[in-house]
């Protein structure tokens, strides 16, 4: 079992959480305790589920919440942005990184699913 802080969906996620930290630095005030504060807290979750699902004997189930959380948060960056909140750059940058994230999941998936069977 690997480190998790060497997995790379983890490091992705990390630096997702950095980049949103800058990004939601500069939200109005209105949005900033909430729309921003809640992006990062999805964020802040998913590090820890990454956590649980590469310590857990049976992955899948975490990892299928993993790939939900992921597009929660697309959606909330996705409003940041229709808002007009969330600078193009950063959205742009953000969503891209989140694709790759939730890319990286549906191969963990699959991955801890061949695993399985394999095993039986």
């Amino acid at each position: 079992m690997a480190q998790y802080q060497h997995l790379p969906i983890y490091k992705q996620t990390y630096d997702i959480l950095l980049r949103t930290m800058v990004a939601t630095k500069d939200f109005p005030r209105e949005y900033k305790f909430t729309l921003g504060q809640k992006i990062k807290d999805e964020l802040i979750e998913l590090v820890v589920m990454i956590y649980r699902a590469n310590t857990a004997i049976s992955k899948k189930q975490h990892i299928e919440s993993i790939l939900e959380r992921v597009q929660a948060i697309q959606l909330l960056m996705r409003i940041s942005h229709d808002i007009k909140v969330l600078p193009r750059n950063h959205y742009a940058a953000l969503s891209q990184m989140t694709d790759i994230l939730g890319k990286q999941a549906q191969g963990w998936l699959k991955s801890s699913e061949r695993g399985r069977s394999e095993q039986v």
